[in-house]
């Protein structure tokens, strides 16, 4: 099957080193996530009209992972698995935290930045946050030792074309805890890539000399779009392609800099997204290649993501994987790379060094994964091979084939219903377009059996089962 094919480089001794554990030192870890990139927006992963050189440079010194999942299509949720390691709804997090939320992560959760810092790491976050803009719940609360940023979406501001007036106050941008511009404009947004590209440069410079982990959360492609003079309209294909262009080139920047100060070897790097595209604004928004839906659903085109690791000496050079792994799995595996300890509390990721590194022993230990969203809704379950999903009864957003809107407009969604169990062969099937249920009783009735567990452990809106008896609150 083409889909579960591993493609290696001719030197396969790459893939198989031992993680850095074992090395007398720990790697610097650079994550890169975006906001709203499509699956099919970057160029190795089959992005059209325009380049991404840089990107695609990274995946040809790393590896590609085709089958890469975040644990809800959307902003906060998303962020926090990331960050925590665990199922968002675990945690108390839904949706997308706005400037009128009173709640955001817990101070007894750790983060990624609190687990490197078990070995000695300077952290930064830059960019988008997301996770509560009140002051208990900013990252330098959480690990970070500095933050440069937006508190949440761009989008959340005076200027937002469905909002009423007054739904949004200022946009702020912060530095640590404090706000050093209390009103974000358009043509400051213009500038927000190339700023956040500067602070990263700056901090890898200043810490160079010790293991550090820089979390850097892109803002685009999240709608307004907005691009910096040198890349506007230097695409030819549009304001979206433009911003893509201009992205690309801050990846640049950062692997430029890793190479100047001899950092490269040292350094493994994660790009990736937090959900799928936001397909209602149409010629603002990525593109999912073949998956189906985007962005606010459990569709594929929702929480399949493109995502790209390279770490020289360590992730075989020009690799392919499709094997499964999703952004709660990045904490437990970084801590099992560098020897850290994992929270005392249950998280829901596992190591899978063995599926970054391409390892002959490489399997995915989880026996599924399970997809929330909405308020608590359990809306499909996915067998931990990556191969079988099956989609349960929930209502779903959709455009059902018309296109999206034009200039930072967008068109409004129809809704959906999946009214009995579907079940897709993904290998077969990227799309998620023939439901072979009927064909596969045993199938579907173990997955059947995973989603109860689900409702047990954090429940289930969909079954009135609205809280299970493994969650933990928000702060608050």
């Amino acid at each position: 099957m083409p889909m579960r094919t591993l493609f290696f480089s001719a030197v396969l001794s790459l893939a198989f080193a031992g993680p850095s554990l074992h090395a007398s030192e720990s790697p610097n870890l650079v994550v890169i996530f975006m906001d709203d990139m499509g699956y099919a927006d970057v160029g190795c992963f089959g992005a059209q009209g325009y380049a991404t050189p840089n990107i695609d440079r990274l995946a040809e010194g790393g590896r590609k992972f085709t089958n890469f999942h975040v644990a809800q299509a959307v902003c906060s949720a998303s962020r926090a698995a990331l960050l925590t390691g665990c199922y968002p709804n675990r945690i108390g997090i839904h949706g997308a935290l706005g400037p009128k939320s009173t709640h955001g992560i817990h101070a007894d959760e750790m983060t990624l930045a609190e687990v490197v810092k078990q070995k000695g790491y300077a952290t930064a976050a830059v960019g988008k946050w997301h996770l509560g803009h009140l002051p208990q719940f900013l990252p330098t609360r959480h690990g970070f030792d500095e933050y440069y940023g937006l508190p949440y979406s761009n989008d959340m501001w005076p200027y937002h074309p469905e909002a009423r007036p007054g739904t949004y106050p200022p946009l702020p941008m912060m530095e640590n805890e404090k706000v050093v511009d209390a009103e974000v404009t358009p043509e400051d947004q213009t500038r927000l890539t190339t700023d956040y590209t500067t602070r990263a440069v700056r901090f890898i410079e200043r810490s160079k000399d010790k293991p550090f982990f820089l979390y850097m959360a892109h803002s685009m492609t999240h709608v307004p779009l907005f691009v910096s003079g040198k890349f506007a309209g230097k695409s030819g294909k549009g304001l979206y392609a433009d911003v893509m262009m201009e992205v690309d080139w801050s990846v640049g920047q950062v692997m430029d800099t890793l190479e100047k100060h001899g950092l490269t070897e040292k350094t493994w790097i994660i790009f990736t997204s937090d959900n799928g595209p936001w397909l209602s604004y149409g010629d603002h928004a990525g593109s999912a290649g073949p998956l189906r839906e985007g962005k606010g659903t459990a569709w594929e085109g929702g929480t399949r993501v493109s995502c790209v690791m390279r770490w020289p000496g360590q992730i075989a050079a020009g690799t392919t994987s499709d094997a499964m792994m999703a952004t709660m799995d990045v904490l437990p595996t970084v801590a099992g790379v560098i020897g850290a300890e994992l929270p005392k509390h249950k998280i829901d990721g596992m190591d899978l060094w063995q599926v970054v590194s391409g390892g002959p022993e490489a399997k995915n230990p989880h026996d599924f994964y399970a997809w929330y969203y909405q308020n608590n809704q359990l809306q499909a379950v996915s067998s931990g091979d990556g191969r079988w999903k099956l989609v349960l009864p929930h209502g779903f957003r959709t455009l059902n084939g018309r296109p999206g809107g034009m200039g930072g407009t967008p068109v409004k969604y129809e809704q959906s219903r999946v009214q009995e169990p579907e079940l897709y062969d993904l290998y077969a099937d990227i799309s998620e377009s023939k439901n072979v249920a009927a064909q596969n009783p045993e199938v579907v009735s173990k997955l059947q059996s995973h989603a109860e567990q689900m409702r047990a452990d954090l429940g289930d809106m969909l079954m009135k089962k609205a809280t299970g008896t493994g969650t933990r609150e928000a702060g608050k």
